[in-house]
């Protein structure tokens, strides 16, 4: 699966998809670091990639068509915290799930929702 990871998704994360097979694109420490989510945004429809992120705002795109997107909010969030729920998603879901589906995993919970418009 074709992801992209925001630059608060621990390392660790980026190593373990990339072991499971996954292409990762991850901008930390590249030009293209603190970009803006619409470029953001932009940039994963046009290469056509799950977004893994920590940022709440890109649940306003659940309605639009999308490769699928993946939230994490956590009250006291730690690396090892952020790795874990981004784990229980991806195996959670498969590759053909993801398109049009916004999940946001939480502490003890997550929320998921699918567009009516899928791809």
């Amino acid at each position: 699966m074709k992801i992209f990871v925001d630059e608060n998704i621990p390392l660790m994360t980026v190593r373990t998809l990339r072991e499971m097979g996954h292409t990762v694109t991850d901008i930390r420490n590249t030009p293209d670091k603190g970009m803006t989510d619409d470029v953001v945004w932009e940039m994963v429809q046009r290469e056509k990639q799950l977004l893994i992120t920590t940022d709440k705002g890109f649940v306003q795109y659940r309605d639009e068509q999308h490769h699928g997107i993946l939230i994490v909010r956590l009250r006291k969030p730690n690396r090892h915290k952020i790795h874990q729920r981004v784990m229980k998603a991806i195996t959670r879901y498969s590759e053909k799930e993801w398109p049009g589906m916004l999940v946001v995993m939480r502490d003890t919970v997550q929320s998921v929702w699918r567009s009516a418009d899928r791809n």
